[in-house]
């Protein structure tokens, strides 16, 4: 049916997450970034393993007979988003400090961020039982699972890897790919927003002096 087909494009959002991913890190080559998606593919090895432990089938049977792997407990597709929901939410307000005079336009749009981004992880999972490929337990658990690997990894981060960051963006080969750490920078869109728009203004004031 109607809902169907859009819970079923709704259900491929980890590969367009994962394509967002790689082409950040394509353009952008930031550490963080590198390590967002580092713990998304340690969730999946993670979610592998679990089910490959637990072997819990799936309750299609009939309706999908080619899928990944005949096992269901916890589902892959809930994991991934939940994991992506929970660490995004933790950036968004621990890792990109808000200062005092933040405007009110600059918090509201973090709320609704995350508020978006958690209303997806909840539209995936239940995807995955409309369409019957998983039990709603398959679901919860893969959403729990997530939730604790997200908490882990964003703790993990913040506490292990962003001190190493500043020796890393200074190996020769991270230098040589132009890999960078911004983990001191507040906010970063903003700050990108002021050297560009900086940079921007001293061109066209020496291109205005070259044509005097």
């Amino acid at each position: 049916d109607l809902s169907g087909h859009l819970l079923a494009y709704l259900s491929l959002s980890p590969v367009f997450v994962i394509v967002g991913f790689v082409t950040l890190i394509i353009f952008k080559r930031e550490l963080h970034t590198i390590s967002f998606l580092g713990g998304l593919a340690l969730n999946e090895g993670v979610n592998w393993l679990i089910k490959h432990v637990i072997q819990e089938p799936r309750p299609c049977g009939g309706p999908h007979e080619a899928v990944g792997t005949k096992y269901g407990m916890p589902s892959s597709h809930s994991q991934f988003m939940w994991f992506f929901s929970v660490y995004s939410f933790l950036f968004l307000y621990l890792r990109m400090h808000q200062t005092n005079n933040a405007r009110f336009l600059d918090l509201l749009w973090r709320h609704v961020l995350s508020l978006g981004l958690l209303t997806a992880a909840f539209l995936v999972s239940y995807s995955r039982v409309y369409l019957l490929y998983h039990t709603w337990s398959q679901v919860l658990y893969g959403g729990v699972a997530g939730s604790l690997m997200a908490i882990a990894w964003f703790v993990f981060t913040q506490e292990v890897l962003t001190p190493l960051f500043p020796r890393i963006a200074a190996w020769p080969i991270s230098e040589f790919f132009l890999i960078r750490d911004t983990s001191l920078i507040p906010n970063v869109l903003w700050f990108e927003y002021t050297v560009t728009r900086a940079e921007a203004r001293n061109r066209q004031r020496k291109l205005g002096t070259k044509l005097q």
